[in-house]
């Protein structure tokens, strides 16, 4: 069941360290309290989170009525959860996007330093020269840091209405948020959509530039390369659980306030009524948009390479019920935020025919989506 929220302010019973906010075009779920946290492996998760449901709403359903029937939070890049299970869960519309406020006071410190990167990059074009693998995404992370305690509200609200926006607790004190272009999967009845993004570019402000590299990306071998691996295995992991499974022969082009990218919408159909999303999601996570081609190997050159653990960066987050239904983004536009300090996260997919200098650019372009919310000067990118 689906209680609407009538407040004006739909982020008025937002609790630090407690609350879920999960906001798309299908709505905007807000959780209070913390009945019980399912952590644990995305592989087995489904089945914990199907219990703690069943548990919360107990024999006659009292806590689902009130709007409990729901776990939501995050999963990291190595599928450990942290879901809550909430005393109350409230939905309302889709949000309206949230002002920019600029907000100075900020120290940036990247990790790792851009002309590491860029080496980086040039290590793995090496192993893909020596056939080891073909794709594998490197992220990097601008570390923020406050000369002031960071108020969670204040870098929520410009955040709304942009993409898929969350705010999820985290292990140790810690809350996710973000703004996430990228559906990894939804499930309503037997109803399945994957919206899989790879392929790049940063957006400019003049108009006549910002078509031409539109339509740069829209023919570029690299980039439709870099994509179809990603589509052929959304399907490939998808397969198994559909009777019925459409895969557009051709991607369409998406764009976000900073960035173009090439966009495929597979949906399906489910075989069994009672597969739930979360088993859905286990079958995809980590998709090569995320981590790579081979898998195995994509994630062994990720651990060498990036001098940094990805905590929830490229895991997924959203939220499930009791039905099975539910949606789950990737974690990407996002940031980890503790006490005074700000973790932003993003990276490219790096295939044969990859540049390093535009590759860090990329990951440049992606930054800003987070900084201009939070109204942090990008000058500090240059």
């Amino acid at each position: 069941m689906r209680l609407l929220a009538t407040a004006a302010d739909p982020l008025a019973g937002y609790t630090p360290g407690e609350s879920v906010l999960f906001s798309s075009s299908g709505g905007t779920l807000l959780t209070r309290g913390v009945r019980d946290v399912v952590g644990g492996d995305l592989a087995t998760l489904a089945g914990r989170v199907a219990a703690a449901l069943g548990a919360a709403a107990g024999p006659v359903g009292a806590a689902r009525a009130a709007g409990a029937g729901v776990a939501a939070g995050a999963v990291g890049f190595d599928g450990t959860a942290h879901l809550v299970v909430p005393a109350a869960a409230t939905w309302s519309d889709p949000l309206g996007q949230g002002p920019e406020t600029p907000r100075g006071g900020w120290r940036v410190r990247p990790v790792p330093a851009p002309q590491d990167y860029a080496k980086a990059v040039r290590l793995a074009l090496e192993r893909m020269d020596a056939g080891l693998l073909e794709k594998v995404v490197l992220a990097r992370t601008l570390e923020l840091t406050s000369d002031r305690p960071i108020d969670l509200l204040d870098l929520i609200r410009p955040l709304v209405g942009r993409d898929r926006s969350f705010a999820a607790p985290l292990p140790g004190g810690r809350t996710l948020i973000g703004a996430s272009p990228e559906l990894l999967v939804s499930r309503r009845g037997r109803s399945v959509v994957s919206n899989p993004l790879a392929g790049s570019a940063a957006r400019s402000t003049d108009p006549a530039e910002d078509r031409r590299r539109a339509t740069a990306l829209t023919s570029s071998a690299k980039d439709l390369y870099e994509h179809r691996l990603v589509v052929e295995s959304v399907a490939d992991a998808l397969a198994p659980y559909c009777a019925e499974l459409d895969v557009p022969a051709a991607p369409e082009l998406t764009a976000t306030g900073t960035m173009w990218h090439l966009s495929t919408h597979v949906t399906g159909v489910l075989r069994d009524p009672d597969t739930s999303v979360l088993t859905l999601a286990a079958a995809l996570h980590p998709t090569p948009a995320v981590c790579g081609t081979p898998r195995a190997e994509a994630r062994r050159v990720i651990g060498e390479l990036e001098p940094f653990d990805r905590g929830f960066y490229t895991g997924m987050v959203g939220w499930a019920d009791a039905a099975g239904d539910g949606e789950w983004a990737v974690t990407i536009r996002c940031a980890e935020v503790a006490e005074r300090v700000l973790r932003l996260y993003a990276g490219a997919g790096i295939v044969t025919g990859s540049d390093p200098e535009r590759e860090l650019a990329e990951t440049t372009a992606k930054f800003r989506t987070m900084l201009h919310a939070l109204g942090v000067n990008t000058d500090a990118l240059a």
